[in-house]
């Protein structure tokens, strides 16, 4: 009986062994699932390069106000921070002193003239007389000498006058241009020195200049879009999308930094809202050239492998082959590509991990 039940049960798992890789090899294999794609098409369009730089903005002009004589200031007429109109009195120093020394060359003057108005009537006394033999003509000659001399002392006294009138003129300090002032620097009572003590600084801000430094090797292309005109440029401020001010370079400067190996230029904006303030440091994009008629497509669909950088082209069958592809220019969420691609071809731009050469897709709705 036990010989039997083992015989019995020797039979049963051979007929298990055997019998279950027929059926699983009789199993249909389940079909292979079509992984699903995002894809875009080629275009033809026009493409600026785009150079994305940072710069600080520069007062159009500047000056900081000082004295151009010694004095006393008094006042100091103006509001820290406000606009300021050309022309308008920014200083006034102690005008005594000035008042006096013009009024000491105006009396120089006066005395002098009235020396040689006496002068002269001496002369025209002398003439008659020496015609009728009672003058020498050496006192005659003797009186012209004194009245030329005079002649001479009378300019030098109306050069003095002027002069004084000139330094008077200076203790009224004026806004030579329209902008904006600073901090008063000094306070009024404080002693001026020429040309030495700094009263306040005047900024103009419209326009108002933003200084970039480009590399050297985008130097062929600046001088040669420079001769063409302006080149356009777009500032923002940092951690802010909106306002975006536009301007117009137009000063490259005459050599490059050794120590940057990069070149200075200039831009002008506008800044009618004075949104921007000297010293601010700016996002500059600066348009280098525009790319006439190239084929783009979105950066993300450009692959890397040994042979360099490919895309998964989507035939009409809906399968997909690598494609080869010179890439000339990256910006932004686009690629710029020299060759490879014609206009309208379909490239794979999400899902390319799960496909190689001959894949069918499933192109996801919003595709295109």
């Amino acid at each position: 009986m036990l010989l039997l039940l083992l015989l019995v049960l020797a039979g049963g798992g051979a007929a298990f062994y055997y019998g279950y890789p027929r059926v699983a090899a009789e199993a249909p294999k389940p079909a292979r699932a079509v992984p699903p794609v995002t894809v875009a098409s080629a275009t033809v369009q026009n493409v600026p390069l785009i150079l994305e730089l940072v710069g600080r903005a520069e007062a159009y002009e500047s000056i900081t106000l000082k004295s151009r004589v010694d004095g006393q200031l008094v006042a100091l007429p103006f509001t820290e921070g406000q606009a300021i109109a050309a022309g308008e009195v920014l200083a006034r120093l102690d005008p005594a002193d000035f008042d006096a020394r013009l009024q000491q060359a105006e009396a120089n003057l006066a005395r002098d003239r009235a020396q040689l108005t006496k002068a002269q009537r001496d002369v025209e006394r002398l003439q008659s007389l020496k015609g009728r033999g009672f003058v020498s003509d050496q006192q005659l000659a003797d009186a012209g000498v004194t009245v030329d001399a005079l002649v001479a002392t009378v300019r030098a006294n109306q050069a003095a006058v002027e002069s004084a009138r000139l330094q008077r003129s200076y203790a009224t300090l004026k806004a030579p241009f329209t902008g904006v002032i600073g901090a008063k620097l000094v306070s009024p009572g404080a002693t001026v020195k020429a040309n030495d003590t700094a009263l306040a600084v005047l900024n103009q801000v419209r326009p108002l200049y933003v200084s970039f430094s480009v590399p050297e090797r985008y130097l062929p292309r600046l001088q040669t879009a420079l001769r063409a005109g302006a080149m356009p440029v777009t500032v923002a401020i940092p951690g802010h999308r909106e306002p975006r001010f536009t301007g117009e370079a137009r000063f490259l400067d005459n050599a490059v930094d050794p120590t940057t190996g990069a070149i200075q230029m200039k831009a002008s904006v506008a800044n009618d809202a004075q949104a921007l303030t000297p010293g601010q440091f700016l996002n500059v994009s600066l348009t280098l050239q525009t790319l006439s008629a190239v084929v783009t497509v979105p950066a993300i669909a450009i692959q890397q492998g040994p042979q360099g950088a490919f895309v998964f082209v989507v035939k009409t069958d809906e399968t997909v082959e690598t494609r080869p592809v010179t890439v000339t220019l990256r910006q932004a969420e686009m690629a710029v590509i020299g060759d490879g691609l014609r206009e309208g071809e379909t490239v794979v731009t999400d899902g390319q991990l799960r496909l190689s050469p001959g894949t069918k897709v499933h192109i996801k709705s919003g595709g295109g």
